[in-house]
């Protein structure tokens, strides 16, 4: 009886890691596409109403990077989407790392150094910093920035 219960323990053991590795692989997976793509994705659902005056892609390098994403990680390519309205506050920055497995200290790095204030006369209600595969992204925005979370969350 004991072998019994040790080979179903065993079994259900085994079931459990390879369930929990097959969810740890996808989240892995990188998103494809190219990064003006998936930031239209990311904007899937909001209204042209819903949206920030004036949005525009501007691309990212050396020279403005810390700018818009606050930290110093090593990127492939990167794009912000802002309203070009300073007195709204909305950035979008969708960025892709060199090495995926850099995605968790690129967030954490991010993360500390966001400033929601950086429009200085207005704040974003809502920030988050999330990652995906290779891809990093800091939304700092108001009403629709749970929508761009969501729509960062389900992408494939």
């Amino acid at each position: 009886m004991k072998k019994l219960m040790y080979v179903f323990c065993t079994i259900i053991l085994c079931l459990t890691l390879v369930g929990c590795g097959n969810k740890k692989q996808e989240e892995n997976k990188n998103i494809e596409g190219s990064l003006p793509e998936i930031m239209e994705k990311l904007y899937d659902g909001i209204s042209e109403d819903e949206l920030p005056m004036m949005i525009e892609n501007i691309e990212l390098n050396g020279e403005n990077f810390e700018y818009y994403a606050f930290a110093d990680v090593k990127y492939k390519e990167a794009i912000a989407s802002e309203s070009m309205t300073g007195s709204i506050p909305h950035s979008i920055v969708l960025i892709r790392l060199e090495d995926a497995n850099e995605a968790e200290q690129a967030t954490k790095d991010i993360k500390e150094k966001a400033d929601p204030r950086k429009w200085i006369c207005v704040e974003a209600e809502n920030t988050y910093v999330l990652s995906k595969g290779d891809l990093v992204v800091l939304i700092m925005s108001n009403d629709i920035a749970p929508k761009i979370k969501e729509n960062f969350e389900n992408l494939k």
